[in-house]
C-alpha cells in the first residue's frame, strides 16, 4: 500500500523531499478506509470527506476549518477526482492568517474507499461526482472557486466555508461546536 500510495504520489509531485513521509501517510488513511469498509472499526468518530476535483482550494479550507473547530472530534479527510500538484498558495495564506498551517498538506486522489468510510462526504460545488453509497449523508456546497484568485477574493471563501463548517459541527458533535 505505501509503495502503491508513493508511486501515485509522484507521478504528479513537483517536490519529492518528503514524498516517502507523504506517502506513509496517505496509505495509513488509505488502509483505516479499507478496515471500515470490512467491517473493522477503526473509530466511533463521525468521519467527513470533502471532495472536490482538484482538492487544492476548497476541499482542503474545510477539512482544515473542521478539524480545528472540531479539537478531535471528528474524523477529517479531503480528496479530489484530479489532484493537483500542489495546494492553492493563496488558500496557504488565508489559512495561515487563521493560525492554520496547510504547508504539509497535499492533494489526494479521491477513492471508494474514502466514500465508503465517511459518514459525510460534501462536494464543494465543483461538480466532481462521488460513488453512492446507501447510509451516507451527502452534501453539495455551492462555493465560488478560489483557482487562480488572490488572496483578497479567496478570504470571502474561506468565511463562507468557515460558517459552514462551523454548522455542521453543531449537527455532528454539538458539544464540539461551543
Amino acid at each position: 500500500m505505501v509503495s502503491e500510495a508513493y508511486r501515485e504520489l509522484a507521478s504528479t509531485a513537483r517536490v519529492h523531499t518528503h514524498l516517502t513521509t507523504v506517502a506513509t501517510r496517505y496509505a495509513r488513511e488509505r488502509l483505516a478506509d479499507i478496515a471500515e469498509n470490512r467491517g473493522v472499526p477503526v473509530s466511533s468518530t463521525p468521519e467527513v470527506l470533502f471532495v472536490c476535483v482538484h482538492n487544492a482550494g476548497r476541499s482542503q479550507m474545510a477539512a482544515a476549518l473542521l478539524h480545528h473547530h472540531a479539537q478531535g472530534k471528528v474524523a477529517v479527510r479531503s480528496a479530489g477526482s484530479a489532484p493537483a500538484e500542489t495546494v492553492n498558495p493563496a488558500v496557504v495564506e488565508v489559512m495561515n492568517e487563521l493560525g492554520l498551517d496547510l504547508s504539509q498538506e497535499f492533494p489526494k486522489k479521491l477513492t471508494t474507499d474514502a466514500v465508503e468510510a465517511a459518514d459525510v462526504v460534501i462536494t464543494m460545488g465543483c461538480g466532481d461526482a462521488c460513488p453512492i453509497f446507501p447510509g451516507k449523508r451527502y452534501l453539495d456546497w455551492e462555493l465560488a472557486d478560489p483557482a487562480g484568485q488572490g488572496v483578497d477574493a479567496v478570504r470571502p471563501i474561506r468565511d463562507d466555508i468557515d460558517q459552514r463548517v462551523r454548522a455542521l459541527l453543531a449537527e455532528l458533535v454539538p458539544e464540539a461546536a461551543q
